[in-house]
């Protein structure tokens, strides 16, 4: 079966414009190209969209309530398995998760299922609030440990569940990587991320900022003192990691964790704030994965001439094919099969230049990714006054240093099973405190799955 209905494109500032501000990229859907797109949907005996949906959004029947103009219906089946659509609805993998199971996709496009989730969620963003069903009140407090996408998921389903949720988190804002890690023009951050975290506050949720667990408060004295019958750890990944190659050390060398959070978090691409950044006049971001894309836009919004440096080739950056697609559009130069081996420094100890050498792909590795190898002979500077470091994170390993019981593998990620139970009977951990670096909708499915446990495990308990 098939639908003859094209899909509806999505109207995009002009790249020319947009490279010089930090406002949106998409706009998104109108309420008429959101029902026509919404009438292509096949409406699957079984839907391999839900499937493949880490939080089981029940896709279909949201999409047929916005065909047929019912917004509220749509966000009300949304909010039964997300707290966050209109961020999903953004920044999510929908090509290799919902969209890429869509049967229409076999032969043509699939519904642009992301697409129509953001417009679900600005939708009521702006129309107010829904009235989600909450069990009674059951008198068990559970804190949850950091507010990004993992704990506002785990939060708002124990908070639907009848539990007493305090969400602590170190930073002064809520939102995690939604926060610090996603840029301005990708994500807004008042119209989207505050307007999101503030419909999971409207579920009873308590989130108190400036709180290092671990420094602050220890988890011991949360369950000890403080009375809280579980804890979930959401902390997130926000450990930068870098190639241990020479002139790291030199000035203007960062990673681009540090460079994202002074941009989005503090603020510096705006003239209003004195944060402090230095951008340089030609920026390479090492990475070819999201955050990659995201520092090397940034940089370039910023003024600077920026690159992408990546040792393997084009097939395969780890990015989505839209943000690979945007940077493109934005100027952005792509040097594919080329691996750093030294940072050039000047008399003064600043970045001049990039040593790097040319690769070609060999066979595969353990992943089943082909392994890049050095071309001999092959080497050569690329000039550059800043160099950013975009090659994932772990876990910051404050808590587990801080935390008897708790057991971490050689990554310093925490260990725990597929319901988030750590080797702590009690605490519970999910997100890339888990996996390591991942995304949005991973964290969220594996808060969802340890609010389930951390029920049926207090659930279990005396009262």
């Amino acid at each position: 079966m098939s639908n003859k209905i094209p899909r509806v494109p999505v109207r995009e500032q002009d790249p020319r414009v947009r490279v010089t501000n930090f406002e949106e990229v998409c706009y998104g859907y109108n309420l008429e190209e959101a029902r026509l797109e919404a009438s292509r949907c096949l409406h699957c005996r079984k839907p391999r969209c839900v499937e493949h949906c880490p939080v089981s959004i029940q896709i279909p029947d949201f999409i047929r309530q916005v065909a047929e103009g019912n917004l509220e219906e749509a966000a009300s089946i949304i909010a039964e398995d997300s707290s966050l659509p209109s961020v999903c609805g953004r920044v999510c993998p929908q090509e290799s998760q919902c969209e890429g199971a869509c049967v229409l996709g076999v032969k043509g496009e699939p519904v642009a299922i992301g697409k129509l989730e953001r417009f679900v969620g600005d939708w009521n963003i702006a129309h107010g609030s829904l009235s989600v069903e909450k069990c009674p009140a059951n008198g068990k407090k559970v804190a949850v440990i950091g507010s990004g996408p993992a704990g506002l998921a785990c939060a708002s389903d124990l908070a639907k569940a009848g539990y007493q949720v305090k969400i602590f988190e170190a930073l002064h804002r809520p939102g995690g990587v939604l926060e610090y890690g996603i840029p301005e023009f990708r994500l807004p951050k008042e119209k989207v991320v505050a307007a999101e975290v503030e419909n999971v506050k409207r579920l009873g949720v308590e989130i108190e900022t400036d709180v290092i667990v671990g420094r602050t408060v220890t988890i011991d004295e949360l369950m000890d003192r403080e009375g809280y019958s579980a804890v979930f750890i959401g902390s997130g990944a926000g450990l930068p990691r870098f190639m241990n190659i020479p002139g790291e050390n030199l000035n203007g060398v960062v990673s681009a964790n540090e460079f994202l959070t002074r941009t989005n978090l503090m603020k510096a691409y705006d003239d209003r704030y004195d944060t402090p950044i230095y951008v340089g006049h030609k920026v390479v971001v090492v990475g070819g994965g999201n955050v990659a894309m995201d520092a090397v836009r940034t940089a370039a919004r910023l003024g600077a001439e920026a690159y992408i440096v990546y040792r393997r080739g084009e097939a395969e950056l780890p990015a989505r094919q839209e943000e690979v697609h945007h940077a493109k559009e934005e100027g952005i130069a792509f040097h594919m099969l080329t691996n750093p081996t030294e940072i050039l420094g000047s008399e003064a100890g600043w970045v001049r230049a990039i040593r790097c050498i040319r690769m070609e792909l060999g066979e595969p590795d353990a992943s089943g990714r082909r392994s890049p190898i050095p071309i001999p002979g092959s080497e050569f500077e690329l000039e550059c006054d800043v160099v950013i470091m975009a090659l994932g994170t772990s876990p910051n390993p404050l808590i587990a240093s801080t935390t008897a019981g708790l057991e971490t593998n050689r990554w310093g990620c925490l260990v725990a099973d597929d319901n988030g139970q750590t080797t702590r009977p009690g605490i519970f951990a999910g997100g890339d405190a888990v996996t390591g670096a991942a995304t949005v909708i991973l964290a969220m499915g594996a808060g969802r799955k340890a609010a389930q446990a951390i029920d049926r495990y207090l659930s279990d308990q005396p009262a």
